[in-house]
């Protein structure tokens, strides 16, 4: 049994090595955005269907070539799991393995609002414990984890992001898919009362609830895990919650890669009852 002072030294040391994985992924997450940005950079493209009915362009395989070569010379011991792999994701029920979206917000893409991102996940035990989200077309990295911290980079400056706390009374301000918000999303933000609706593409949905300028992001329709990962570890670096409708936190390396309907906020207060 480890005594008080060497749990200490092996959590001190856990934390280490996260930060240091982080501060490696930045320039990972930047150099997979470039390979989208050179494509986005074309004008129009050309997108395909997947078995699943989704798209998929040039720029999410371009950039799924690159995430699983720089992170697998990262750990080399510790499987990368895309979006965009071939074959069955058997892989996600490792105790340790990468989750990624190369491009999250295809449809963004497409329409070309600029709104899509890079999302990098590191799973253990279930978990997302620490997670990158880049918005190339704007040039803005979100990063952090349990425990960890976020930060936000954009516009030349890095700072470090927390959730807003606001008091009883404040108009909830809810985030929500263009695409998604269907008839159980608009109950659910009828239960909260007095909102404020913003809509944005992708995984900044979590991120700016992470920043602090929005409350509450519900999800009802259909999601995959890693559609979430890498936000929800930013959003919880910044001291925000990830829940399903059950109070549950999002896992990962579940038997099948949907996540249920779930509510993301700065708070557990801001979810509806």
């Amino acid at each position: 049994m480890c005594s008080i002072n060497q749990f200490s030294l092996i959590c001190n040391m856990r934390h280490a090595e996260f930060v240091g994985l982080l501060d490696k992924l930045l320039p990972i997450a930047r150099l997979a955005g470039s390979e989208v940005m050179a494509i986005y950079a074309k004008g129009r493209v050309e997108a395909k269907l997947k078995e699943d009915t989704s798209p998929v362009t040039l720029a999410d395989l371009s950039a799924h070539r690159v995430l699983v070569q720089q992170l697998q010379r990262l750990l080399p011991n510790c499987t990368v799991v895309s979006e965009e792999a071939e074959g069955p994701y058997v892989h996600r029920q490792s105790e340790r393995f990468w989750l990624i979206d190369p491009l999250d917000g295809t449809k963004e893409f497409i329409s070309r609002n600029g709104e899509f991102t890079v999302n990098i996940a590191l799973i253990e035990g279930g978990r997302s414990v620490m997670g990158v989200v880049y918005a190339p077309a704007i040039d803005t990295l979100y990063w952090g984890g349990s425990g960890l911290g976020a930060w936000r980079y954009m516009g030349g400056e890095t700072i470090p992001i927390r959730v807003s706390h606001r008091g009883d009374g404040s108009v909830c301000r809810v985030i929500a898919s263009r695409s998604h918000l269907n008839t159980e999303t608009q109950a659910m933000v009828h239960r909260l009362g007095p909102v404020q609706l913003m809509s944005v593409g992708s995984s900044l949905k979590f991120c700016r609830i992470a920043e602090g300028t929005a409350d509450v992001y519900p999800r009802i329709a259909p999601t995959c895990e890693w559609d979430t990962a890498a936000a929800q570890a930013v959003l919880e670096g910044a001291g925000g919650v990830v829940l399903d409708l059950q109070g549950q936190s999002l896992s990962y390396g579940k038997p099948n890669v949907f996540n249920p309907p779930f509510v993301a906020a700065g708070s557990a207060a801001w979810i509806p009852k």
